[in-house]
């Protein structure tokens, strides 16, 4: 029996990709939260002993333990799970989790935190950048706009004066901000077939697994030495920076960030991701005690400005992605049909 078309009530693709990408945009902004407070709880337990290599092992292993059952059901689901996309695991594995990290604290050991901190958030103007060259299509002005106050927003916070040049922390901040892009370029390939929860359980494992052959082989120093720490003014053994760091920052930034990127793209959640910048600020003053000075509130107030033209020029751009829509005469043979509906050029 044919079900009546009139007695349906269709959702249109419309609203569907505008639930999607608010819920995006909540996630990508929980990310860069999230991400935001490994620095204060790390830098007290380096600089009370424990050696970077301990530190990422820790880190990457706890997150991808707590990460794994979302890898293990879709090993279960898909007969050659890690046989058909090793390759975007090895990659992420390498780039956005093991890459990232090492060449960024690495650049920091060679130049002021500020400096490298800057040259590795020019992530999302190389990803406009890349994809202008890839598609031989300039960006629109409201993207040049957004990326440019968002720098100039990104230097104030930061304040990189009295900075003295160096050749080799400068490739080792630009590696960095690649292996950021690497992070949104690949987590945008995320979806049905490579779940992002997976994608990032497999990905942290990969990267802890890559550590703990470095620390082994002595190419990584590992010491984790039992210290006691100072956050917010009161004294915390190791394991209190260590467990929020490993279980909360980073499980839940990258939990978050893979899920957010297939659903609002990676050129927004890029920009928004620059945001981490600011909640850092956050954090260090309250655990640290290191109050910003009145020139980052301004640089804050444009990097979000530099955020809300690209987020505004995605809206004009009205792109939709793909849905599976169920239509009337396929409920009554059983059978779903999935229309694409394209994105607007």
């Amino acid at each position: 029996m044919t079900v009546p078309t009139a007695s349906l009530p269709v959702v249109g693709p419309l609203a569907a990709s505008s639930r999607l990408r608010t819920t995006g945009l909540l996630m990508a902004v929980g990310s860069a939260l999230a991400f935001s407070s490994s620095g204060p709880f790390i830098k007290p337990l380096l600089e009370a002993g424990w050696s970077l290599g301990a530190a990422l092992l820790v880190r990457m292993g706890i997150a991808g333990l707590i990460l794994s059952p979302a890898l293990f059901l879709a090993i279960r689901r898909q007969r050659g799970f890690l046989r058909r996309h090793w390759r975007l695991i090895l990659g992420f594995g390498l780039m956005p989790v093991l890459g990232c990290q090492l060449f960024f604290f690495s650049a920091m050991q060679r130049m002021p935190v500020a400096v490298a901190l800057l040259i590795q958030y020019l992530a999302p103007v190389m990803l406009v950048g890349f994809v202008w060259l890839r598609t031989r299509r300039a960006p629109s002005a409201l993207v040049l706009w957004g990326s440019a106050v968002a720098v100039v927003g990104l230097i104030l916070v930061v304040d990189i004066s009295g900075a003295s040049f160096d050749l080799i922390g400068t490739l080792l901040a630009l590696a960095a901000a690649v292996c950021v892009c690497a992070y949104f370029v690949i987590s945008e390939r995320a979806g049905d077939d490579l779940p992002p929860l997976a994608l990032a359980a497999s990905g942290l494992l990969a990267g802890a697994i890559m550590m703990a052959i470095l620390c082994v082989s002595g190419i990584m120093p590992f010491e984790a030495p039992a210290v006691t720490v100072v956050l917010a003014g009161a004294a915390v053994p190791w394991f209190v920076p260590l467990i929020w760091v490993a279980a909360i920052a980073t499980t839940l930034g990258y939990a978050f960030g893979v899920m957010a990127v297939p659903r609002i793209g990676s050129r927004v959640a890029s920009f928004v991701g620059l945001s981490e910048v600011l909640f850092a600020l956050g954090f260090a003053w309250v655990f640290l005690a290191e109050v910003p000075a009145p020139i980052q509130f301004v640089g804050g107030a444009l990097i979000l400005a530099g955020v809300v033209l690209v987020k505004v020029d995605d809206l004009r751009r009205g792109s939709v992605p793909a849905l599976t829509v169920v239509v009337p005469d396929a409920i009554a043979v059983g059978e779903p049909v999935r229309s694409p509906v394209a994105p607007a050029p």
